[in-house]
């Protein structure tokens, strides 16, 4: 069953801090254990088109991945939206971001999965499991900006 899953938290720094970091879109390695490495396409600031081509492992397979931005507003919104052929991939995805006081900001990254193939069959399990980690995965995010 296909689905959606998203998770949330606080970072001590402020708004346009959170979101350079995040539209970099090369930052990923940082706070996902998963992506192997990445790059960006075309070099230069981030922006609608920009593509990141990725190798990500997933549930013990090596993975290439092509994610395009679709949307950008700066300082609160990043979306993407995945151009692979894959057995799941993720046709929206994306950050929020607001503003806690000066010096704090909410993200939460949100991803919907659909399968294909083979896929259709375990992209429940994969939601759910990515639904389990997401909070967490927020918190990994926090972590690497703040360390940043």
């Amino acid at each position: 069953m296909p689905g959606e899953y998203s998770g949330s938290a606080v970072i001590d720094r402020p708004i346009a801090e959170v979101f350079a970091f995040l539209a970099a879109g090369t930052n990923d390695p940082k706070f996902s254990p998963r992506v192997l490495e990445i790059r960006k396409e075309p070099d230069g600031p981030t922006a609608v088109g920009t593509v990141f081509v990725s190798k990500a492992k997933d549930a013990g397979m090596t993975t290439d991945r092509r994610f395009e931005i679709t949307g950008l507003q700066t300082p609160t919104t990043i979306r993407w939206a995945e151009r692979s052929s894959n057995l799941i991939t993720i046709p929206e995805g994306g950050y929020d971001l607001e503003a806690v006081g000066d010096a704090q900001t909410k993200v939460t990254i949100f991803n919907s999965f659909v399968g294909h193939a083979f896929g259709k069959v375990i992209v429940g399990f994969a939601r759910k499991a990515a639904a389990k980690d997401a909070d967490a995965f927020a918190q990994r995010i926090k972590v690497a900006v703040e360390a940043s």
